[in-house]
């Protein structure tokens, strides 16, 4: 059995502004990406790590990627939405990874995420039926707000989840997932889930963040930052 990782990378990453495609901005001197594929590549566990680009991508060849080994794959078939480029990506996957090899899907925008992470998650679930997912419980109090901006109600926060990635299941059930449902999830567990299936919660911790806005980029930068120093 094969463990492998895909990272959809095809998107403009519009809420962080600018012109740049997200996963392209600078972090510590390095496009974000570059921080997500050298924690994977790292992982001793994972057989290969494909790349999901758009087909027009023209950055990604203005770096130099061949640090990272002979386990970075590329594949230029990225779809409009992320749902689309991942089953792209598994669909283009299928000369090499069997139904039952591991797909490990991770945001190109979760550049803080570490090798022991992924880790921890292959061997938590590398036994179970369905998969799971990194996620952190929410600590925050939660409300629902109404039309007109105010507080609806408090959501209880109890046995509440914040999904994190890798999202890690099995190639077949997870492309079958997304084929069945392809416009109505907006995560691979989501999709297992419409299939009836329970995937398991795996705790990970807050520094794992997706870079969605400015001020992320600014806390991506503080975590990586930090890790350099201690090592």
């Amino acid at each position: 059995m094969s463990y492998y990782a895909l990272v959809p990378a095809a998107g403009s990453g519009a809420r962080m502004g600018g012109e740049l495609p997200k996963q392209y901005l600078p972090l510590l001197g390095a496009p974000m990406i570059r921080h997500t594929l050298d924690a994977l590549c790292a992982v001793k566990q994972l057989d290969a790590v494909f790349v999901v680009l758009a087909a027009d991508d023209a950055e990604w060849d203005r770096y130099d990627w061949s640090p990272l080994g002979g386990k970075l794959v590329t594949l230029r078939c990225g779809g409009a939405t992320r749902a689309q480029s991942v089953t792209n990506g598994l669909r283009a996957m299928q000369e090499l990874a069997f139904p039952d090899d591991w797909v490990l899907v991770h945001d190109a925008a979760r550049a803080c995420i570490t090798p022991s992470q992924v880790q921890h998650l292959i061997a938590e679930l590398a036994q179970h039926d369905v998969g799971g997912i990194l996620a952190v419980p929410v600590a925050d109090t939660l409300k629902r707000a109404a039309p007109d901006g105010c507080i609806e109600a408090t959501v209880p926060r109890d046995s509440l989840w914040q999904a994190q990635t890798p999202q890690m299941f099995r190639h077949g059930l997870l492309l079958r997932a997304l084929e069945a449902h392809p416009d109505t999830v907006t995560d691979e567990a989501g999709a297992i889930e419409a299939l009836g299936l329970r995937p398991r919660l795996v705790a990970a911790d807050a520094a794992n963040l997706k870079i969605t806005y400015p001020f992320d980029l600014q806390l991506a930068e503080l975590i990586l930052g930090q890790r350099k120093e201690i090592r």
